[in-house]
């Protein structure tokens, strides 16, 4: 099993040098700024990375202000009472990536965030209270109550927002192998994925870094 000292050598060195791989590392953001984000803002997010899986993501970004205008800004109230034939022109709107079921999970997801403002006060204090030694938890928790979140969505959203998160992209999977962290990776098993966690937990406590950081500097190695 390699040491995270050594992982770190191996990134810095494939990036070219420390400084290089330093300014790449994604940065997360404290519990009182993800609070305080809009949940308007956490639904655009959710929307955005369902949107861009499988599909191009510089098509879905240059895009980006035309799904803004057709979903209201993502106001979850407005969005969740969308109706049908609502969703069904938005299913014409060449403004927008023309995705039936990704439209219809937009809403969908909207009400999923109205539910946490009802339970939390809002999505973002839901987001924020949530602990990280659980992150694997709320990936299976968006997965199961939100829509179209499972895989890396959810997890690219909580990335994306600044949750603290790793990712589970091929080349951390390879990377966590190559390591000899676990023998294997299914990322859709819940067993597998409780075990990855334990490993990001274990090189948090060795390096003092966050796992996102650490997330990136595995990517790095491959």
């Amino acid at each position: 099993m390699t040491s995270f000292q050594s992982i770190y050598d191996i990134a810095a060195k494939n990036r070219g040098s420390v400084e290089l791989l330093e300014a790449i590392l994604p940065k997360h953001k404290s519990p009182e700024v993800l609070a305080d984000l809009t949940d308007d803002r956490y639904l655009s997010m959710m929307t955005r990375c369902i949107f861009r899986a499988g599909f191009v993501w510089r098509v879905i970004d240059n895009k980006w202000p035309g799904f803004e205008s057709a979903f209201a800004n993502f106001n979850p109230m407005a969005v969740a009472h969308f109706s049908d034939e609502r969703l069904e022109e938005l299913a014409q709107d060449r403004s927008i990536v023309r995705n039936f079921t990704k439209i219809i999970s937009v809403r969908n997801n909207a009400v999923y965030v109205l539910d946490k403002q009802r339970s939390h006060g809002s999505f973002g204090a839901f987001i924020a209270e949530w602990p990280t030694s659980n992150i694997v938890g709320l990936w299976l928790e968006l997965k199961k109550k939100g829509c179209r979140l499972g895989g890396n969505s959810g997890p690219m959203m909580l990335r994306s927002m600044g949750k603290d998160t790793f990712l589970m992209t091929k080349d951390v999977c390879a990377a966590l192998v190559n390591h000899g962290f676990v023998d294997k990776i299914s990322p859709t098993s819940q067993r597998d994925l409780k075990q990855v966690e334990t490993v990001f937990g274990a090189l948090r406590e060795q390096s003092g870094r966050s796992l996102c950081e650490i997330s990136r500097i595995l990517a790095c190695t491959v």
